[in-house]
Protein backbone atom coordinates (compact mmCIF):
# COMPACT_ATOMS: atom_id res chain seq x y z
CA UNK A 1 0.00 0.00 0.00
CA UNK A 2 1.57 3.59 -0.40
CA UNK A 3 -0.02 6.26 0.92
CA UNK A 4 0.11 10.15 1.49
CA UNK A 5 1.68 11.48 5.01
CA UNK A 6 -1.63 12.16 6.59
CA UNK A 7 -0.14 15.16 8.49
CA UNK A 8 -1.54 17.91 5.95
CA UNK A 9 -3.39 18.25 2.79
CA UNK A 10 -0.26 17.24 0.45
CA UNK A 11 2.75 16.15 1.02
CA UNK A 12 4.85 16.46 4.48
CA UNK A 13 6.82 19.53 4.36
CA UNK A 14 4.56 21.27 1.31
CA UNK A 15 3.17 24.22 1.07
CA UNK A 16 2.30 26.98 -1.34
CA UNK A 17 4.36 30.31 -1.65
CA UNK A 18 2.63 33.17 -0.18
CA UNK A 19 2.15 34.73 -3.87
CA UNK A 20 -0.05 31.65 -5.09
CA UNK A 21 -1.75 31.25 -1.75
CA UNK A 22 -2.69 35.30 -1.78
CA UNK A 23 -4.09 34.41 -5.45
CA UNK A 24 -6.58 31.75 -3.98
CA UNK A 25 -7.29 34.77 -1.45
CA UNK A 26 -8.43 36.94 -3.77
CA UNK A 27 -10.12 34.20 -6.02
CA UNK A 28 -12.16 33.68 -3.12
CA UNK A 29 -12.92 37.26 -2.48
CA UNK A 30 -13.99 37.98 -5.60
CA UNK A 31 -16.73 35.27 -5.64
CA UNK A 32 -18.23 38.08 -3.39
CA UNK A 33 -18.96 39.65 -6.23
CA UNK A 34 -20.48 37.01 -8.39
CA UNK A 35 -21.83 33.44 -7.26
CA UNK A 36 -21.71 34.53 -3.55
CA UNK A 37 -23.28 37.98 -2.99
CA UNK A 38 -25.01 39.26 -0.01
CA UNK A 39 -28.39 38.99 -1.55
CA UNK A 40 -27.41 35.08 -2.87
CA UNK A 41 -25.97 33.79 0.83
CA UNK A 42 -29.21 35.69 2.41
CA UNK A 43 -31.92 33.54 -0.20
CA UNK A 44 -29.85 30.08 0.09
CA UNK A 45 -30.09 30.97 4.00
CA UNK A 46 -33.87 31.61 4.20
CA UNK A 47 -34.97 29.28 1.63
CA UNK A 48 -32.43 26.50 3.07
CA UNK A 49 -31.03 25.68 -0.28
CA UNK A 50 -27.60 24.02 -1.40
CA UNK A 51 -26.48 25.52 -4.37
CA UNK A 52 -24.92 22.87 -5.76
CA UNK A 53 -24.60 24.39 -9.38
CA UNK A 54 -22.83 27.40 -7.71
CA UNK A 55 -20.46 24.31 -5.54
CA UNK A 56 -19.70 22.69 -8.57
CA UNK A 57 -18.82 25.74 -10.61
CA UNK A 58 -16.41 26.29 -7.91
CA UNK A 59 -14.79 22.93 -8.63
CA UNK A 60 -14.67 23.50 -12.11
CA UNK A 61 -11.55 24.38 -14.29
CA UNK A 62 -12.39 28.30 -14.24
CA UNK A 63 -12.05 28.29 -10.53
CA UNK A 64 -10.93 25.04 -9.53
CA UNK A 65 -10.58 25.40 -5.36
CA UNK A 66 -10.34 21.59 -4.98
CA UNK A 67 -7.22 21.79 -6.16
CA UNK A 68 -5.58 23.52 -3.16
CA UNK A 69 -5.89 20.08 -1.19
CA UNK A 70 -5.32 17.39 -3.91
CA UNK A 71 -1.11 16.23 -3.90
CA UNK A 72 0.29 17.24 -7.38
CA UNK A 73 0.66 14.07 -8.90
CA UNK A 74 -3.23 13.44 -8.87
CA UNK A 75 -3.33 16.74 -10.83
CA UNK A 76 -3.77 19.18 -7.60
CA UNK A 77 -1.87 21.95 -6.28
CA UNK A 78 -0.25 20.01 -3.44
CA UNK A 79 -1.01 22.70 -0.87
CA UNK A 80 -0.26 22.06 2.96
CA UNK A 81 -2.04 22.44 6.02
CA UNK A 82 -1.42 26.42 6.75
CA UNK A 83 -2.67 26.87 3.23
CA UNK A 84 -5.90 25.14 3.44
CA UNK A 85 -6.73 26.85 6.92
CA UNK A 86 -5.94 30.61 5.15
CA UNK A 87 -8.26 29.74 2.25
CA UNK A 88 -10.87 27.52 4.62
CA UNK A 89 -10.74 30.82 6.93
CA UNK A 90 -11.76 33.12 3.87
CA UNK A 91 -14.44 31.26 3.02
CA UNK A 92 -16.20 30.99 6.08
CA UNK A 93 -16.03 34.79 6.23
CA UNK A 94 -18.38 35.03 3.33
CA UNK A 95 -20.46 32.07 4.75
CA UNK A 96 -19.95 28.78 6.99
CA UNK A 97 -22.50 27.15 5.10
CA UNK A 98 -20.86 27.21 1.88
CA UNK A 99 -18.03 26.74 3.69
CA UNK A 100 -19.05 23.37 5.31
CA UNK A 101 -19.69 22.19 1.92
CA UNK A 102 -16.46 22.78 0.48
CA UNK A 103 -14.47 21.22 3.77
CA UNK A 104 -16.96 18.49 2.90
CA UNK A 105 -14.88 17.31 -0.33
CA UNK A 106 -11.62 17.73 1.46
CA UNK A 107 -12.46 15.50 4.38
CA UNK A 108 -14.34 13.17 2.00
CA UNK A 109 -10.79 13.10 0.36
CA UNK A 110 -8.82 12.96 3.68
CA UNK A 111 -9.28 8.89 3.99
CA UNK A 112 -7.62 8.49 1.01
CA UNK A 113 -5.04 10.82 0.77
CA UNK A 114 -4.61 9.55 4.42
CA UNK A 115 -4.63 5.35 3.10
CA UNK A 116 -5.55 5.00 -0.67
CA UNK A 117 -3.62 2.80 -2.64
CA UNK A 118 -1.77 4.60 -5.74
CA UNK A 119 -5.04 3.05 -7.99
CA UNK A 120 -7.21 4.67 -5.71
CA UNK A 121 -5.98 7.81 -5.47
CA UNK A 122 -5.27 8.16 -9.34
CA UNK A 123 -9.10 7.37 -9.71
CA UNK A 124 -10.61 8.97 -6.75
CA UNK A 125 -8.55 12.43 -5.99
CA UNK A 126 -7.79 12.69 -10.21
CA UNK A 127 -11.64 12.76 -10.39
CA UNK A 128 -11.78 15.47 -8.02
CA UNK A 129 -9.60 17.33 -9.36
CA UNK A 130 -11.03 17.23 -12.49
CA UNK A 131 -13.97 18.86 -11.11
CA UNK A 132 -16.05 15.92 -11.60
CA UNK A 133 -16.88 14.85 -8.04
CA UNK A 134 -18.54 15.92 -5.15
CA UNK A 135 -17.43 13.84 -2.21
CA UNK A 136 -18.79 13.18 1.39
CA UNK A 137 -17.17 11.53 4.47
CA UNK A 138 -19.80 9.11 5.68
CA UNK A 139 -18.61 8.12 9.49
CA UNK A 140 -21.56 9.40 11.93
CA UNK A 141 -24.08 7.29 13.12
CA UNK A 142 -27.21 7.92 15.01
CA UNK A 143 -26.62 6.01 18.18
CA UNK A 144 -22.40 6.25 17.70
CA UNK A 145 -22.27 9.88 16.66
CA UNK A 146 -18.57 10.80 17.70
CA UNK A 147 -17.26 7.36 18.77
CA UNK A 148 -16.12 5.65 16.06
CA UNK A 149 -15.31 2.39 18.17
CA UNK A 150 -19.17 2.10 18.93
CA UNK A 151 -19.73 1.48 14.92
CA UNK A 152 -22.95 -0.21 13.88
CA UNK A 153 -23.09 -0.10 9.85
CA UNK A 154 -21.26 -3.41 8.88
CA UNK A 155 -19.57 -4.69 6.56
CA UNK A 156 -19.55 -8.84 5.69
CA UNK A 157 -16.76 -10.34 3.06
CA UNK A 158 -18.47 -11.62 0.33
CA UNK A 159 -16.27 -15.13 -1.02
CA UNK A 160 -15.83 -15.90 -4.53
CA UNK A 161 -15.91 -19.34 -5.99
CA UNK A 162 -12.14 -19.88 -4.99
CA UNK A 163 -12.74 -18.53 -1.19
CA UNK A 164 -11.28 -15.36 -2.36
CA UNK A 165 -12.48 -11.87 -1.00
CA UNK A 166 -14.42 -10.35 -3.71
CA UNK A 167 -16.17 -7.71 -2.07
CA UNK A 168 -18.13 -6.53 0.69
CA UNK A 169 -21.66 -6.87 1.64
CA UNK A 170 -22.82 -3.41 4.08
CA UNK A 171 -25.61 -2.69 6.25
CA UNK A 172 -26.32 0.00 8.23
CA UNK A 173 -27.19 3.88 8.55
CA UNK A 174 -25.56 7.00 8.82
CA UNK A 175 -26.93 10.16 10.30
CA UNK A 176 -25.77 13.77 9.60
CA UNK A 177 -23.39 13.42 6.42
CA UNK A 178 -22.54 16.92 4.78
CA UNK A 179 -23.17 17.12 1.41
CA UNK A 180 -24.16 13.54 1.89
CA UNK A 181 -27.64 13.67 -0.57
CA UNK A 182 -25.38 15.07 -3.71
CA UNK A 183 -22.12 13.23 -3.41
CA UNK A 184 -21.00 11.29 -6.33
CA UNK A 185 -19.48 8.59 -4.11
CA UNK A 186 -18.75 8.75 -0.37
CA UNK A 187 -16.08 7.36 1.64
CA UNK A 188 -17.75 4.95 4.19
CA UNK A 189 -16.54 3.63 7.83
CA UNK A 190 -17.97 0.38 8.27
CA UNK A 191 -17.38 -2.21 10.74
CA UNK A 192 -15.57 -5.27 9.28
CA UNK A 193 -14.71 -8.60 11.27
CA UNK A 194 -10.95 -6.93 11.28
CA UNK A 195 -12.21 -3.68 12.46
CA UNK A 196 -13.41 -0.33 11.12
CA UNK A 197 -12.76 0.10 7.49
CA UNK A 198 -12.92 2.59 4.93
CA UNK A 199 -14.68 2.13 1.50
CA UNK A 200 -15.97 4.16 -1.33
CA UNK A 201 -19.70 3.89 -2.91
CA UNK A 202 -20.89 5.49 -5.44
CA UNK A 203 -24.34 7.46 -5.92
CA UNK A 204 -26.65 4.71 -7.77
CA UNK A 205 -25.43 1.68 -6.18
CA UNK A 206 -27.91 -0.56 -5.51
CA UNK A 207 -28.75 -0.45 -1.52
CA UNK A 208 -27.58 2.82 -1.02
CA UNK A 209 -30.16 5.56 -0.25
CA UNK A 210 -29.10 8.99 0.01
CA UNK A 211 -31.61 10.55 2.19
CA UNK A 212 -33.68 14.22 2.28
CA UNK A 213 -31.89 16.62 3.89
CA UNK A 214 -32.12 18.00 7.51
CA UNK A 215 -33.61 21.08 8.13
CA UNK A 216 -31.43 23.09 10.19
CA UNK A 217 -30.65 25.69 13.26
CA UNK A 218 -27.75 27.31 10.59
CA UNK A 219 -25.34 26.52 7.98
CA UNK A 220 -28.07 26.27 5.77
CA UNK A 221 -26.61 26.54 3.07
CA UNK A 222 -24.83 23.27 3.20
CA UNK A 223 -26.73 19.81 3.07
CA UNK A 224 -27.09 17.94 5.86
CA UNK A 225 -28.70 14.48 5.11
CA UNK A 226 -28.89 10.83 6.43
CA UNK A 227 -27.75 7.81 4.67
CA UNK A 228 -28.82 4.21 4.35
CA UNK A 229 -27.25 1.13 3.36
CA UNK A 230 -29.10 -2.17 2.39
CA UNK A 231 -27.25 -5.28 1.05
CA UNK A 232 -25.02 -2.93 -0.85
CA UNK A 233 -22.37 -4.56 -2.50
CA UNK A 234 -18.93 -2.97 -3.23
CA UNK A 235 -15.93 -4.74 -5.12
CA UNK A 236 -13.09 -5.14 -3.31
CA UNK A 237 -11.32 -2.48 -4.97
CA UNK A 238 -13.03 0.21 -3.31
CA UNK A 239 -11.89 -1.25 0.17
CA UNK A 240 -9.57 2.04 0.87
CA UNK A 241 -5.86 0.87 1.17
CA UNK A 242 -6.82 -2.46 0.38
CA UNK A 243 -6.78 -4.07 3.42
CA UNK A 244 -9.45 -4.25 6.05
CA UNK A 245 -9.35 -3.22 9.83
CA UNK A 246 -7.40 0.10 8.99
CA UNK A 247 -9.74 2.78 9.35
CA UNK A 248 -9.55 4.10 12.57
CA UNK A 249 -5.83 4.39 12.16
CA UNK A 250 -6.23 6.45 9.00
CA UNK A 251 -9.71 8.24 10.78
CA UNK A 252 -6.65 9.46 13.58
CA UNK A 253 -3.74 9.99 11.21
CA UNK A 254 -5.97 13.08 9.60
CA UNK A 255 -7.77 14.54 13.31
CA UNK A 256 -4.92 16.82 14.19
CA UNK A 257 -5.47 18.29 10.34
CA UNK A 258 -9.61 18.25 9.62
CA UNK A 259 -10.29 19.70 13.89
CA UNK A 260 -7.45 22.20 12.49
CA UNK A 261 -9.78 23.00 9.56
CA UNK A 262 -13.12 23.41 11.81
CA UNK A 263 -11.34 25.99 13.92
CA UNK A 264 -10.47 27.76 11.09
CA UNK A 265 -13.79 27.86 9.61
CA UNK A 266 -15.05 29.44 13.03
CA UNK A 267 -11.96 31.70 12.95
CA UNK A 268 -13.11 33.12 9.79
CA UNK A 269 -16.81 32.88 10.74
CA UNK A 270 -16.16 35.11 13.92
CA UNK A 271 -13.51 37.57 11.87
CA UNK A 272 -16.33 38.20 9.89
CA UNK A 273 -18.96 39.20 12.83
CA UNK A 274 -16.12 41.30 14.25
CA UNK A 275 -15.87 43.09 10.53
CA UNK A 276 -19.52 44.03 10.57
CA UNK A 277 -19.47 45.06 14.63
CA UNK A 278 -16.41 47.26 14.44
CA UNK A 279 -17.45 49.91 11.51
CA UNK A 280 -20.86 49.94 12.90
CA UNK A 281 -19.45 50.87 16.47
CA UNK A 282 -17.73 53.59 15.01
CA UNK A 283 -20.81 55.36 13.64
CA UNK A 284 -23.59 54.75 16.29
CA UNK A 285 -23.99 57.51 18.17
CA UNK A 286 -25.26 57.00 21.79
CA UNK A 287 -25.63 59.73 24.53
CA UNK A 288 -23.40 61.88 22.19
CA UNK A 289 -20.53 59.61 20.99
CA UNK A 290 -19.83 56.89 19.25
CA UNK A 291 -20.40 53.17 20.69
CA UNK A 292 -16.67 52.48 19.85
CA UNK A 293 -15.37 55.12 22.95
CA UNK A 294 -17.41 53.92 25.19
CA UNK A 295 -15.52 51.24 27.78
CA UNK A 296 -18.87 49.17 28.42
CA UNK A 297 -19.02 48.16 25.09
CA UNK A 298 -15.64 47.89 23.61
CA UNK A 299 -13.70 46.32 26.73
CA UNK A 300 -16.91 44.00 27.04
CA UNK A 301 -18.46 43.14 23.46
CA UNK A 302 -15.46 43.68 21.18
CA UNK A 303 -11.50 43.46 22.91
CA UNK A 304 -11.62 40.09 24.84
CA UNK A 305 -13.20 38.51 21.66
CA UNK A 306 -10.83 40.12 19.43
CA UNK A 307 -7.53 39.07 22.12
CA UNK A 308 -9.20 35.19 21.88
CA UNK A 309 -9.47 35.59 17.86
CA UNK A 310 -5.68 36.50 17.48
CA UNK A 311 -4.63 33.71 20.11
CA UNK A 312 -6.55 31.10 17.94
CA UNK A 313 -4.89 32.50 15.03
CA UNK A 314 -1.54 32.14 16.29
CA UNK A 315 -2.15 28.22 17.54
CA UNK A 316 -3.96 27.44 14.26
CA UNK A 317 -0.83 28.97 12.43
CA UNK A 318 1.54 27.10 14.86
CA UNK A 319 0.22 23.25 14.58
CA UNK A 320 -0.43 23.93 10.41
CA UNK A 321 3.29 24.83 10.25
CA UNK A 322 4.30 21.85 12.63
CA UNK A 323 2.23 19.42 10.27
CA UNK A 324 3.49 20.98 7.46
CA UNK A 325 7.17 20.30 8.30
CA UNK A 326 5.59 16.63 8.78
CA UNK A 327 5.29 16.54 12.13
CA UNK A 328 2.80 13.59 13.09
CA UNK A 329 0.54 12.31 16.04
CA UNK A 330 -0.87 16.09 16.54
CA UNK A 331 -4.76 14.55 17.34
CA UNK A 332 -4.45 16.75 20.68
CA UNK A 333 -3.05 19.77 19.18
CA UNK A 334 -6.08 19.17 16.72
CA UNK A 335 -8.52 18.80 19.19
CA UNK A 336 -7.26 22.12 21.68
CA UNK A 337 -7.50 24.46 18.19
CA UNK A 338 -10.82 23.20 17.51
CA UNK A 339 -12.40 23.49 20.84
CA UNK A 340 -10.75 27.23 21.68
CA UNK A 341 -11.35 29.06 18.14
CA UNK A 342 -14.94 27.22 18.08
CA UNK A 343 -15.93 28.50 21.46
CA UNK A 344 -14.12 31.59 20.92
CA UNK A 345 -16.29 32.14 17.57
CA UNK A 346 -19.85 31.18 18.87
CA UNK A 347 -19.06 33.39 22.37
CA UNK A 348 -18.41 35.80 20.23
CA UNK A 349 -21.25 35.92 17.60
CA UNK A 350 -23.55 36.13 20.49
CA UNK A 351 -22.10 39.21 21.99
CA UNK A 352 -22.19 40.77 18.14
CA UNK A 353 -25.72 40.63 17.90
CA UNK A 354 -25.47 42.24 21.76
CA UNK A 355 -22.94 44.65 19.89
CA UNK A 356 -25.28 45.95 17.53
CA UNK A 357 -28.86 45.87 19.38
CA UNK A 358 -32.12 45.70 17.44
CA UNK A 359 -30.07 45.48 14.49
CA UNK A 360 -28.08 42.42 15.30
CA UNK A 361 -31.50 40.49 15.52
CA UNK A 362 -32.21 40.90 12.06
CA UNK A 363 -31.41 38.70 9.13
CA UNK A 364 -29.81 41.84 6.63
CA UNK A 365 -26.91 42.33 9.24
CA UNK A 366 -25.94 39.29 9.25
CA UNK A 367 -24.41 38.92 12.83
CA UNK A 368 -27.23 36.58 13.58
CA UNK A 369 -26.69 34.36 10.97
CA UNK A 370 -23.00 33.74 11.96
CA UNK A 371 -24.48 32.83 15.25
CA UNK A 372 -26.20 30.16 13.70
CA UNK A 373 -24.00 29.20 11.76
CA UNK A 374 -20.70 29.05 13.98
CA UNK A 375 -22.70 27.18 16.84
CA UNK A 376 -22.40 23.93 14.88
CA UNK A 377 -18.77 24.22 14.68
CA UNK A 378 -18.69 23.37 18.39
CA UNK A 379 -20.77 19.73 17.40
CA UNK A 380 -19.14 18.80 14.04
CA UNK A 381 -15.82 16.84 14.00
CA UNK A 382 -16.44 15.88 17.81
CA UNK A 383 -17.87 18.08 20.16
CA UNK A 384 -16.48 20.24 22.56
CA UNK A 385 -17.28 17.88 25.65
CA UNK A 386 -15.27 15.01 23.09
CA UNK A 387 -12.16 17.57 22.51
CA UNK A 388 -12.30 17.88 26.35
CA UNK A 389 -12.20 14.38 27.22
CA UNK A 390 -9.35 13.26 24.46
CA UNK A 391 -7.17 16.31 25.71
CA UNK A 392 -7.48 16.30 29.50
CA UNK A 393 -7.13 12.49 28.96
CA UNK A 394 -3.57 12.64 26.62
CA UNK A 395 -2.04 15.24 28.45
CA UNK A 396 -2.55 14.10 31.92
CA UNK A 397 -0.80 10.85 30.58
CA UNK A 398 1.67 12.89 28.45
CA UNK A 399 2.58 14.42 31.97
CA UNK A 400 2.91 11.70 34.36
CA UNK A 401 4.88 9.68 31.42
CA UNK A 402 7.24 12.63 31.07
CA UNK A 403 7.79 13.45 35.05
CA UNK A 404 5.72 16.58 34.37
CA UNK A 405 8.46 17.33 31.58
CA UNK A 406 5.97 18.33 29.31
CA UNK A 407 4.33 21.54 31.14
CA UNK A 408 8.14 22.08 33.32
CA UNK A 409 10.03 22.32 29.80
CA UNK A 410 6.90 24.98 28.49
CA UNK A 411 7.36 27.00 31.50
CA UNK A 412 11.20 26.95 31.54
CA UNK A 413 10.20 28.34 27.62
CA UNK A 414 8.33 31.12 28.61
CA UNK A 415 11.11 32.21 31.36
CA UNK A 416 13.57 32.40 28.19
CA UNK A 417 10.91 34.79 26.69
CA UNK A 418 10.50 36.75 29.47
CA UNK A 419 13.56 37.99 29.45
CA UNK A 420 14.22 38.26 25.89
CA UNK A 421 10.68 39.25 24.76
CA UNK A 422 9.68 41.38 27.45
CA UNK A 423 5.90 42.31 28.55
CA UNK A 424 4.32 39.88 26.51
CA UNK A 425 2.82 37.81 29.81
CA UNK A 426 5.82 35.17 29.48
CA UNK A 427 6.20 35.07 33.33
CA UNK A 428 2.18 34.67 34.06
CA UNK A 429 2.52 31.97 30.91
CA UNK A 430 5.03 30.17 32.58
CA UNK A 431 3.51 30.74 35.97
CA UNK A 432 0.05 29.19 34.90
CA UNK A 433 1.72 26.13 33.38
CA UNK A 434 3.82 25.47 36.66
CA UNK A 435 0.41 25.54 38.07
CA UNK A 436 -1.08 23.42 35.85
CA UNK A 437 1.49 20.60 36.35
CA UNK A 438 1.01 20.58 40.00
CA UNK A 439 -2.47 20.33 39.86
CA UNK A 440 -2.66 17.29 37.50
CA UNK A 441 -0.57 15.43 39.51
CA UNK A 442 -2.62 16.40 42.72
CA UNK A 443 -5.20 15.14 40.47
CA UNK A 444 -3.66 12.31 39.17
CA UNK A 445 -2.20 11.41 43.29
CA UNK A 446 -5.66 11.17 44.65
CA UNK A 447 -7.64 9.64 41.65
CA UNK A 448 -9.46 12.87 41.08
CA UNK A 449 -8.79 12.12 37.39
CA UNK A 450 -11.97 9.32 37.50
CA UNK A 451 -13.85 12.52 37.40
CA UNK A 452 -14.86 13.58 34.56
CA UNK A 453 -15.67 17.03 35.72
CA UNK A 454 -12.66 17.51 36.99
CA UNK A 455 -11.08 15.93 33.89
CA UNK A 456 -12.99 18.59 31.83
CA UNK A 457 -11.93 21.85 34.11
CA UNK A 458 -8.11 20.49 33.83
CA UNK A 459 -9.34 20.58 29.62
CA UNK A 460 -9.68 24.50 29.91
CA UNK A 461 -6.61 25.22 31.82
CA UNK A 462 -4.65 22.89 29.77
CA UNK A 463 -6.12 24.52 26.03
CA UNK A 464 -5.53 28.23 27.90
CA UNK A 465 -2.29 27.66 28.54
CA UNK A 466 -0.99 26.23 25.57
CA UNK A 467 -2.35 28.40 23.36
CA UNK A 468 -0.60 31.49 25.37
CA UNK A 469 2.63 29.86 25.28
CA UNK A 470 1.99 29.90 21.60
CA UNK A 471 0.85 33.38 21.28
CA UNK A 472 3.94 34.59 23.40
CA UNK A 473 5.96 33.11 20.77
CA UNK A 474 4.28 34.51 17.94
CA UNK A 475 4.98 38.08 19.84
CA UNK A 476 9.07 36.91 19.58
CA UNK A 477 8.67 36.13 16.11
CA UNK A 478 7.31 39.69 15.32
CA UNK A 479 9.47 41.27 17.47
CA UNK A 480 12.35 39.76 15.93
CA UNK A 481 11.21 40.88 12.51
CA UNK A 482 10.12 44.21 13.47
CA UNK A 483 6.29 44.09 12.36
CA UNK A 484 4.71 46.99 12.77
CA UNK A 485 1.62 44.81 14.55
CA UNK A 486 4.22 43.43 17.39
CA UNK A 487 2.83 45.85 19.90
CA UNK A 488 -0.69 45.10 19.02
CA UNK A 489 -0.05 41.93 19.79
CA UNK A 490 2.25 41.70 22.41
CA UNK A 491 -0.33 44.15 24.32
CA UNK A 492 -3.02 41.32 23.17
CA UNK A 493 -0.67 38.40 24.83
CA UNK A 494 -0.58 40.54 27.96
CA UNK A 495 -4.24 40.05 28.22
CA UNK A 496 -4.64 36.77 27.07
CA UNK A 497 -1.47 36.13 29.96
CA UNK A 498 -4.18 37.45 32.52
CA UNK A 499 -7.06 35.28 31.34
CA UNK A 500 -5.02 32.30 31.48
CA UNK A 501 -3.55 32.87 34.93
CA UNK A 502 -6.77 33.74 36.34
CA UNK A 503 -8.90 30.53 34.51
CA UNK A 504 -5.38 28.70 36.14
CA UNK A 505 -5.98 29.85 39.43
CA UNK A 506 -9.75 29.63 39.66
CA UNK A 507 -9.37 26.10 38.21
CA UNK A 508 -6.79 24.76 40.55
CA UNK A 509 -9.07 25.80 43.39
CA UNK A 510 -12.16 24.50 42.59
CA UNK A 511 -10.72 21.27 41.89
CA UNK A 512 -8.76 20.74 45.05
CA UNK A 513 -11.64 22.56 47.23
CA UNK A 514 -14.37 21.15 45.47
CA UNK A 515 -13.17 17.26 45.78
CA UNK A 516 -13.89 17.85 49.94
CA UNK A 517 -10.67 15.77 50.60
CA UNK A 518 -7.76 18.19 52.11
CA UNK A 519 -8.25 20.35 54.61
CA UNK A 520 -7.46 24.11 55.46
CA UNK A 521 -4.13 23.86 56.00
CA UNK A 522 -3.42 21.01 52.99
CA UNK A 523 -5.35 23.81 50.80
CA UNK A 524 -3.26 26.37 51.82
CA UNK A 525 -0.02 25.03 51.13
CA UNK A 526 -1.05 24.01 47.46
CA UNK A 527 -2.11 27.11 46.74
CA UNK A 528 1.64 28.32 48.05
CA UNK A 529 2.82 26.39 46.00
CA UNK A 530 0.87 26.84 42.67
CA UNK A 531 1.51 30.93 43.56
CA UNK A 532 -1.74 31.15 43.55
CA UNK A 533 -1.77 34.83 44.73
CA UNK A 534 0.76 35.97 41.83
CA UNK A 535 -1.46 34.24 39.35
CA UNK A 536 -4.19 36.51 40.35
CA UNK A 537 -2.19 39.63 40.50
CA UNK A 538 -1.58 39.08 36.25
CA UNK A 539 -4.42 41.26 35.84
CA UNK A 540 -2.52 44.31 36.62
CA UNK A 541 -2.79 47.20 34.37
CA UNK A 542 -5.49 45.07 32.14
CA UNK A 543 -8.13 48.14 32.09
CA UNK A 544 -5.33 50.24 30.52
CA UNK A 545 -4.03 47.42 27.77
CA UNK A 546 -7.79 47.31 26.72
CA UNK A 547 -7.56 50.46 25.87
CA UNK A 548 -4.54 50.56 24.23
CA UNK A 549 -6.07 47.55 21.87
CA UNK A 550 -9.77 49.39 21.64
CA UNK A 551 -7.99 52.64 20.24
CA UNK A 552 -6.09 50.43 17.45
CA UNK A 553 -9.13 48.63 16.65
CA UNK A 554 -11.23 51.83 16.27
CA UNK A 555 -8.84 53.62 15.03
CA UNK A 556 -8.83 56.16 17.83
CA UNK A 557 -6.22 58.64 18.83
CA UNK A 558 -2.38 58.02 18.04
CA UNK A 559 -2.59 54.37 18.54
CA UNK A 560 -5.42 53.65 16.16
CA UNK A 561 -3.50 55.78 13.77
Amino acid sequence: MTSEPPSSAGKAGTSLDAETRQMIVDTIRQLKNRLLTKEKILEFDKNEVFPEQVIRQMLGPDIGLQLLFIPEEYGGMGGGALDCCVVTREMAKICLGIATAFFAIQLGSDPLRAGGTEEQKKKWLGAIAEGKSLVAYAVTEPEAGSNLASLKTKALPVFGESKEIVGYRINGTKQFISTGGYADFITLLAKTPEGPTFFIIEKGTDGFVQGKGEEKHGIRASNTSPLTFTDVFVPVRNLIGGAPGLGLKQANDVFGFTRLMVGAMALGAGEAAMEIVIPYAKERIQFGSPLSEKQGYTHKLVVPHMVRLEAAAAYLEEVAGRLDKGERDLEVEGSIAKIFATETANALADDAIQALGGYGYIREFMVEKIKRDVKITCIYEGTSEIQQNIISTFRWKKTRKTKGAFYLDMAAEMERNDAVTPNAGCRFYALAAKALNETIALAHDHRLTRQQYVMFSLADMMIHVEIGVSMARKVSTLAESERPETEKIRTMSRIFAGETAHLVANNSLKIIMGCGLFDHDTVSRFLETISHQELLSSYRNIINDMDFVADILFERGDHGK
